[in-house]
């Protein structure tokens, strides 16, 4: 059974940073696609930001790009998140994600089949 714990999260001033890390147990990331998504209250949960199975291709949403990092260290079995330039409507909870789903839809919640248990940002205007 796999099994995904985020950690990183808290309050920050917008204008600041954070870096949320993900860490697996259970099996390897490589080979896996990875991602990251964040749910605010009263909002849907939305994509974020995902790595390819490879490790080559990496997709994020407008409202991110430019300010987050994803990046997986396959040998600690840890995916990353770095966020810059933080802003208040960052706040949210965040999860990350993995499938050994390929190709498809990987920007969609759903065709993730394991999930961590979230971490909270929250940012300060």
């Amino acid at each position: 059974q796999v099994q995904l714990v985020e950690s990183g999260g808290g309050l920050v001033q917008a204008g600041g940073s954070l870096r949320l890390s993900c860490a697996a147990s259970g099996r390897t990331f490589s080979g896996w696609t990875v991602g990251w998504f964040r749910q605010a209250p009263g909002k849907e949960r939305e994509f974020v930001t995902t790595n390819s199975w490879s490790g080559v291709n990496t997709y994020y949403a407008d409202s991110v790009k430019g300010r987050f990092t994803i990046s997986r260290d396959n040998a600690e079995n840890t995916v990353y998140l770095q966020m810059n330039s933080l802003k208040p409507e960052d706040t949210a909870v965040y999860y990350c994600a993995a499938t050994n789903v390929r190709v498809g839809a990987i920007s969609r919640a759903y065709t993730y089949d394991y999930w961590g248990q979230g971490t909270q940002v929250t940012v300060s205007s």
